[in-house]
């Protein structure tokens, strides 16, 4: 959903009547009626809902009278990913913030302003919407976080920030089955995030530890491909398991961790040989960057998951990245090899 379609005058009204539907029914206003611009998009992951948003600065307030004629009794969790925004619920006040998340209750007024990080330029949101009701955690408990900063750059807080930008960038390609399981995931997480910020992760069932503990499993092993002493001792002693219990995880899942571990470092390896921007890199640099020291194990493994060696590969994928490149339309009143003005 796009204000482009919308008159200018009327873009601002647009907007406010896509939140209604969309988040809840609330107040906004902003000093840049006469140009203020936004986009949307929301999908339902199956009792859990993903939505982005871009917009023009704005400040929105959500009455009692609001709650009382439109309720959808959910929290709420947004992320800030450009410019800033402030949230005040509950008594709470996040005061300005990127990058982070703040949760608040439909059920209750609250107050927002958003900015951009430059004049004329636009707010990033990614909000995650799920039953209250669905919550593990008790009502009075997930009330001590409303309207309160949690950081999205660290711990669990960074795995939830970083999973709800997957969503909003890849979810819409997957089929109805794999967006349920992406909601049970995410629902997941937003539990276990909260649960660490309470000290409450004894709340929480067992699935959904299990599910959230393999969520930072995740994220571990791919902020570490790089590191040739990643191992799967390595992993299970960071998260302070034993090497039996992380081989049943992966296990259930139909693989186990040293392959798994190879294989996200072999895809990492085949993207770069991919890239004609990485062609001044050797192959021997591309597998070390990746946590392959060995280059003759690395060639091995490579032609054996891919059916060419890495040079073979990196020859073909170039060529043909290049032969795209090359019957790409030239931009209007440009020739081909000319550079557009």
């Amino acid at each position: 959903m796009s204000a482009a379609a919308v008159p200018a005058a009327e873009r601002l009204g647009w907007f406010t009547d896509v939140i209604a539907q969309e988040l809840v029914s609330t107040a906004i206003r902003s000093e840049r009626v006469r140009d203020f611009w936004a986009e949307a998009s929301v999908l339902d992951l199956g009792g859990v809902q993903v939505s982005s948003f871009e917009f023009s600065s704005l400040r929105s307030l959500r009455t009692a009278a609001h709650v009382r004629r439109s309720d959808p009794e959910q929290y709420q969790l947004g992320l800030v990913t450009h410019g800033a925004m402030s949230l005040a619920q509950n008594r709470n006040e996040s005061g300005l913030f990127t990058g982070d998340m703040v949760l608040w209750d439909t059920s209750l007024p609250m107050e927002s302003h958003a900015v951009p990080d430059v004049d004329g330029g636009r707010v990033r949101a990614i909000v995650l919407s799920f039953p209250r009701d669905a919550m593990p955690l008790r009502g009075a408990r997930v009330e001590r976080l409303l309207a309160h900063r949690i950081a999205g750059g660290h711990g669990m807080g960074a795995i939830l920030a970083q999973y709800m930008q997957s969503l909003a960038a890849h979810a819409a390609d997957c089929g109805p089955v794999e967006l349920n399981r992406l909601g049970t995931v995410a629902h997941d997480l937003v539990g276990a995030c909260l649960a660490g910020q309470l000290g409450a992760q004894d709340d929480l069932s067992p699935e959904a530890r299990t599910r959230a503990l393999l969520e930072r499993i995740e994220a571990f092993i791919t902020h570490n491909l790089g590191d040739p002493q990643l191992s799967p001792s390595a992993v299970a002693a960071r998260h302070g398991i034993s090497l039996r219990h992380l081989q049943q995880l992966f296990r259930d899942r139909g693989e186990t961790v040293a392959a798994g571990i190879r294989q996200r470092r072999l895809e990492r390896c085949r993207a770069d040989l991919a890239d004609p921007g990485l062609l001044a890199d050797p192959v021997h640099a591309v597998a070390r960057r990746w946590g392959f020291t060995n280059p003759s194990v690395f060639s091995r493994t490579f032609r054996e998951a891919y059916g060419a060696s890495p040079t073979e590969f990196r020859q073909w994928a170039v060529r043909e990245a290049l032969a795209r490149k090359i019957n790409e339309p030239c931009a209007p009143g440009t020739s081909r090899g000319a550079v557009p003005p």
